[in-house]
């Protein structure tokens, strides 16, 4: 077996893996002290909201997935807040020329204290306050920054410097911080307390399910609430105390297919997930085995082409399904597969954006905006956490949100849900901005569940290379036979052809990154089939960071894998 940069984590009773150590080491505490799955990737979850704070916010969003063992069932937990009622999409247009500015405009309502809170509730054993106390300890002791938090305040420290409040938080004496310096975050320490005392003392009197009410209440009508609906009013943003006193997540069933004699979930439309499952829709009726050996250039060409006919169904027809009607059920069809298939041409790539498969009677208007010059640029949004217990459950969650897109709540330490920048402010867009809508989020945890065989969770950050990165993953380990670490370490590459989710929607026609260890001839061929190759570092931060999990269900080992591109570690027993 070859050596990997990091070691393959096993064991036979649980297993965590997450986007920053210290949150896999909250998973295991809770493991190791009787609790669920469901209660250990909420504790890695929260805690990921303070150790990964540049990029997720314990007020961002959440979306989970969740397999229950005794019941058999996949439910998700819609942790994505809508656009405020008070909302006004026209203002996008007539005052900031069709763009969602930086600041409070892009706010949406904050889910994820909602969404670790139901899936508590509905499926955990454990209270609030033992599943934030390792988040709560990292916050008010501090912790020392690592590389990749280091690397994104760097590049995003002018826009830090934009709201006082952030910078006083994530800038040292208005400089970035350094690699290993103390980060402690006093505010977002009281804030996680006071909803935990919350709990503690309504728990005392009315028991465990009236307790983590009470925490969720502290957050969206008790005085975390007020303050943050009275700077908005302060300062002409639009959530009020009605858009935050109304909020609850969805729990949905979870869309599927099958693939390679498994079944891969994701949530629905309201994210991106779909275009995995579509991904994978479009390559099952491909040899792939059959196209001169893993990453060579037949390869790589049939994936970025297949990545590209999915973005282009997303950018037509993905939004709130509550909101604007989305085919999926054709757009997951087989049949449906089939023709988009066919419009993969092995010789010759795409161009410019793939055209839409056309569905009568669905479809929005896309987004084209012009070519971007120069490097792709990543958005470093998102970590990722996922578990498997000693009873089988598995949990798999996609927490996110920056710290530099619009200010934080004085007082409180975060910056509720800027997540509106995932709209698109276009007339007719599937996801264009409108009250009580949701933006169409690039957030989407996956997992596959094949009953006596596998389980493995499995997802990333990166934006829209999430996706991309997870489903070449996903790949090397079911169909290439890799072990879960080397599937994850291996060599990725990423197509930027489409109109980039986030603000401000760049474009890059054409364009596939791709590691420096894909061989020179190889991307030499890609480029003379017409891919425009842009060549990375050999292990590069902008193809995404895969945490999974991999359960063989026959043996019972557990395997964990983390991806060295960032922060992540797994660790079991």
């Amino acid at each position: 077996m070859p050596f990997t940069l990091q070691p393959m984590i096993q064991g036979h009773r649980h297993m965590v893996s997450a986007g920053h150590y210290l949150a896999t080491e909250a998973g295991i505490r809770m493991l190791e002290a009787g609790g669920n799955a469901i209660d250990a990737g909420v504790a890695a979850g929260i805690a990921l909201g303070v150790v990964h704070s540049d990029q997720v916010q314990f007020s961002g969003v959440a979306p989970i997935l969740i397999y229950l063992a005794e019941r058999g069932e996949v439910v998700s937990i819609a942790g994505l807040g809508p656009w405020p009622a008070a909302t006004q999409p026209d203002v996008f247009l007539r005052q900031h020329g069709g763009h969602i500015p930086l600041g409070l405009l892009r706010t949406v309502v904050p889910a994820a204290p909602d969404a670790w809170i139901t899936a508590l509730s509905r499926y955990g054993t454990m209270s609030f306050a033992e599943v934030a106390a390792p988040a709560i300890k990292y916050a008010r002791e501090g912790f020392a920054v690592h590389p990749v938090m280091a690397h994104f305040i760097d590049v995003y420290q002018e826009q830090y410097r934009l709201f006082p409040d952030n910078a006083a938080i994530w800038l040292r004496d208005g400089k970035p911080p350094k690699v290993g310096d103390l980060l402690v975050l006093s505010d977002l320490a009281r804030s996680i307390q006071y909803m935990a005392d919350q709990e503690t003392a309504a728990r005392a009197k009315g028991g465990r399910a009236a307790g983590l009410e009470a925490a969720r209440l502290a957050f969206y009508r008790g005085d975390i609430g007020q303050a943050i609906a009275k700077f908005h009013a302060q300062h002409e943003g639009w959530l009020t105390e009605h858009d935050l006193a109304a909020y609850r997540s969805p729990v949905e069933k979870p869309l599927s297919v099958d693939f390679h004699g498994h079944t891969v979930y994701s949530c629905g439309p309201w994210c991106q997930g779909p275009v995995l499952l579509q991904m994978l829709r479009l390559l099952d009726g491909i040899d792939l085995k059959d196209l001169g050996g893993h990453n060579s250039a037949s390869y790589l060409h049939t994936l970025a082409e297949a990545m590209k006919l999915a973005f282009a169904d997303r950018e037509r027809f993905y939004g709130d399904p509550d909101h604007v009607p989305v085919p999926m059920d054709r757009l997951l069809s087989p049949d449906y597969a089939a023709v988009r298939r066919s419009q993969i041409d092995p010789a010759r790539a795409w161009p410019d954006m793939a055209p839409a498969g056309d569905i009568p009677g669905f479809g929005g208007e896309p987004f084209v905006p012009m070519p971007a010059a120069g490097a792709s640029q990543l958005h470093p949004d998102t970590s990722y956490c996922s578990v498997v217990d000693a009873k089988g459950n598995v949990w798999s969650a996609t927490p996110s949100d920056v710290s530099f897109e619009s200010p934080v709540i004085p007082g409180l330490g975060f910056v509720p849900s800027a997540r509106g920048a995932q709209s698109f402010a276009k007339v007719g867009h599937a996801s264009a901005p409108a009250p009580g809508k949701r933006p169409r989020l690039t957030p989407n945890p996956a997992m596959v569940i094949t009953p006596g065989k596998l389980a493995m969770p499995f997802g990333a950050p990166g934006g829209d290379t999430q996706a991309q990165g997870m489903l070449q993953v996903l790949l090397n380990h079911v169909v290439w036979g890799m072990n879960i670490q080397e599937a994850i370490e291996a060599p990725r590459a990423v197509t930027h052809s489409y109109p980039m989710t986030f603000e401000p929607h760049t474009y890059h026609p054409g364009r596939l990154s791709v590691e420096g260890r894909i061989p020179a001839d190889v991307r030499d061929d890609l480029s003379s089939r017409g891919h425009q190759i842009e060549v990375l570092d050999d292990l590069s931060i902008d193809v995404a960071g895969v945490c999974a999990i991999s359960a063989d269900l026959q043996t019972g080992l557990l395997s964990g894998g983390a991806d060295p591109r960032r922060a992540a570690r797994a660790m079991g027993f």
